[in-house]
């Protein structure tokens, strides 16, 4: 078709990122989110990068869209009317939770309340057993009266969960279509489709999201696809999902909860590019945005995945405080920690900082929009990490009396120091929070972060990643080119692709080779169909995994498989591969004790075009400063003159002594004083420490 072009567009809490990339180059800008109206800074993020390229947007052949919209609407309780269907005796799961206390001290320990409140919660008188036998039949005369009542009681969207549906979905299919009769305008999940899995709590609680948000989510879809085309940019529309992949427009409005975690999911995708240009196999991603702060550990270019994540954590983003979600998602930590995040001085006269953002309306203090909080991005500018002219390429003017004001009155005056003092003890409250949550991360997973390579992205990320290696005893970080927008460059480096999950419990000792082969045959086709929505003609290639235990423990682990293994299942070979896996993971498997497999997964996806690994850059003389920045130093704990670089005046293999700033138009690299930073071939900065420690 010509010149063509693809546009990744990512929609965060606080910045609209766009990225256009075709036979021109790549053009990139950053807008303020508008609320209201999401799609609004879509449509004008794309004339600017358009306008940069010098193309219409009619050469846009594909857009890859992520959203926070999906996961703020679930954190804001802003969905639909939604009514829950489940087994009688049931009704309460979802308000039960697993019974555990996440805070196991707390003697005022308040649980989050549920998506739906009880009188939005219905049963029928149904029963399957563990085996999707049926027990006690569902009548149908039973869910027409129900639907009746539904009707009567305006409720855009149902959430159909019932016991062991997984298993056996013949009874959320008769109220699905008796729905489908009764209530054709009312939107539909089952839970056998949106989360086929065991865990009633879990699957439930996915399901209802599912259906809470499914009319927002399909609504803006529609308005967005409509609003491209208008505009100029009639192709098709992908969305990014959780689990590090694109789907396409239709999937997405129907299985809206997938999109949850999609736009960290690019992120995790642009940094495991990054470490595959590099041969990094030990990789931690570090992307810090305007209102959150996301941590993922990368090995051998693969982001680590999980089948569960929480959103909305109430408790200080505690494990266990939030909304399960039981879906394929990319593993990652997200704290309130982002450039909007706002902060406070509690009870006990300590600096707070989140989860509670300043987003875009109004945003820091500094955007001069109505803010008076301080937020991380005040303390940034009092501490001279940022220029006021030159924020977001100048199209955004900084106040920096205003940043010193809010820091004055809400955290200075209330500790006796100055705004300079309250600053440096924000942005360490911050930066020791995002250290914490990365230690946390490691120690779950059994790893050692000081022989990982930091890859550092998002707008504020550059601006606070030196400072995080300093706590976190990382020698290396690499800060990408287009760093600024590296979630809206990760899903143009997506596959398509999808995962299909089944639980069917499995002891090993009834391990059936006939009946595993066929379901994961059914699996496959499921995953396949999905991408071969998405393009006809692609290649498709298939991964697959199992989650094992032993009998009694209360969760599993992933165990992958090979194509071998799924055309030829055995028991003994599973099992192998099972005790191998948990021995990594816990140093050694347990003798006599039986195994069970609870989930089965098959993931499709295409194929991502191999990349060149980048040569070290050979080394060159560092161009003349651009003059010197007051810039305060963590570390040193007192102001130093950092000389000033811009970042497309360095020359390969140039190398920058700290303190420095090394400038661009969509954020600041900030090289303290213990670093120096030299420019790779691909345009990369990559900051080690100016004398590697010698252990």
């Amino acid at each position: 078709m010509g010149e063509s072009y693809r546009l990744g567009a990512d929609i965060g809490g606080t910045f609209t990122d766009l990225v256009l990339e075709g036979p021109g180059g790549r053009f990139s800008t950053k807008v303020l989110t508008t609320y209201a109206a999401p799609e609004n800074a879509i449509i004008e993020g794309m004339h600017r990068v358009c306008d940069k390229a010098g193309v219409a947007p009619s050469v846009i052949a594909q857009v890859i869209h992520g959203t926070t919209l999906a996961t703020n609407a679930l954190i804001e309780r802003r969905g639909a009317k939604t009514a829950l269907i489940t087994t009688d005796g049931f009704r309460d799961v979802i308000e039960m939770r697993t019974e555990s206390r996440f805070e196991q001290y707390d003697l005022n320990l308040k649980l989050p309340d549920p998506l739906l409140p009880r009188n939005r919660r219905y049963t029928v008188r149904e029963r399957l057993d563990a085996d999707g036998a049926t027990l006690i039949p569902l009548d149908r005369a039973e869910v027409e009266q129900l639907a009746d009542d539904l009707r009567d009681a305006g409720y855009e969207s149902i959430a159909v969960g019932l016991l062991h549906s997984y298993v056996n979905d013949a009874h959320e299919r008769l109220i699905a279509e008796v729905l489908a009769e009764k209530l054709p305008g009312v939107m539909v999940s089952l839970s056998s489709q949106v989360s086929p899995q065991m865990r009633e709590y879990e699957r439930f609680n996915t399901t209802i999201a599912n259906a809470y948000i499914k009319p927002l989510m399909k609504s803006y879809l529609g308005r967005l696809k409509g609003r491209l085309a208008a505009e100029g940019a009639d192709c098709p529309v992908f969305l990014m999902h959780s689990g590090g992949g694109i789907i396409d427009i239709d999937t997405a409005a129907n299985f809206p909860v997938r999109l949850v975690e999609s736009g960290p999911a690019g992120g995790a995708v642009f940094a495991a590019d990054i470490a595959a240009r590099h041969g990094l196999d030990k990789v931690l991603s570090f992307d810090m945005g305007g209102t959150t702060a996301k941590i993922c550990l990368i090995k051998h270019q693969t982001p680590k995945t999980a089948r569960v994540f929480e959103v909305a954590r109430s408790y200080r983003f505690k494990k266990g405080s939030g909304m399960p979600i039981s879906i394929p998602v990319i593993d990652m930590v997200e704290i309130g920690a982002g450039g909007g995040s706002l902060a406070h001085v509690d009870a006990l006269n300590q600096i707070r900082v989140g989860p509670e953002s300043a987003g875009s309306e109004p945003g820091p203090a500094c955007f001069g929009r109505g803010g008076d909080r301080p937020a991380v991005t005040d303390a940034d500018l009092v501490l001279g990490k940022l220029d006021p002219a030159h924020f977001a390429g100048g199209s955004i003017p900084l106040y920096p009396d205003r940043s010193e004001a809010a820091l004055k009155a809400h955290l200075a005056d209330r500790l006796d120091m100055d705004a300079t003092e309250a600053a440096f003890g924000l942005a360490e409250v911050v930066d020791e929070n995002m250290a914490n949550a990365a230690r946390v991360h490691a120690v779950e997973n059994g790893e050692d972060l000081s022989t990982y390579t930091m890859i550092a992205f998002g707008g504020a990320a550059p601006l606070h990643a030196a400072r995080l290696c300093e706590k976190l005893g990382i020698d290396r970080c690499l800060v990408p080119v287009g760093a600024g927008v590296g979630s809206a460059i990760g899903f143009l480096r997506a596959p398509f692709s999808f995962e299909a999950n089944r639980s069917v419990f499995t002891k090993m000792s009834a391990f059936d080779p006939a009946r595993v082969k066929a379901l994961f045959a059914e699996m496959e086709e499921e995953a396949r169909s999905f991408v071969r929505s998405c393009d006809a003609n692609a290649d498709i290639l298939t991964d697959y995994k199992i989650y094992m235990r032993y009998a009694g423990q209360g969760w599993e682990i992933p165990v992958p498989l090979t194509p071998e293994d799924a055309a030829n299942p055995d028991a003994e070979s599973f099992l192998k591969r099972f005790e191998e896996d948990y021995t990594r993971l816990f140093g050694r498997s347990v003798d006599g004790m039986v195994a069970e497999i609870t989930v089965w997964s098959v993931n499709a996806y295409t194929p991502t075009p191999p990349v060149d690994r980048i040569a070290p850059a050979e080394t060159a003389e560092a161009p003349a400063e651009q003059g010197t920045r007051d810039l305060f130093d963590p570390a040193l704990a007192k102001r130093t003159a950092a000389v000033i670089h811009p970042r497309a005046d360095l020359p390969t293999g140039a190398t920058v002594q700290g303190p420095a700033v090394i400038t661009e138009d969509e954020t600041t690299i900030v090289l303290p004083s213990s670093r120096q930073a030299t420019a790779q071939p691909d345009g990369c900065i990559d900051i080690r420490v100016k004398e590697p420690r010698h252990d």
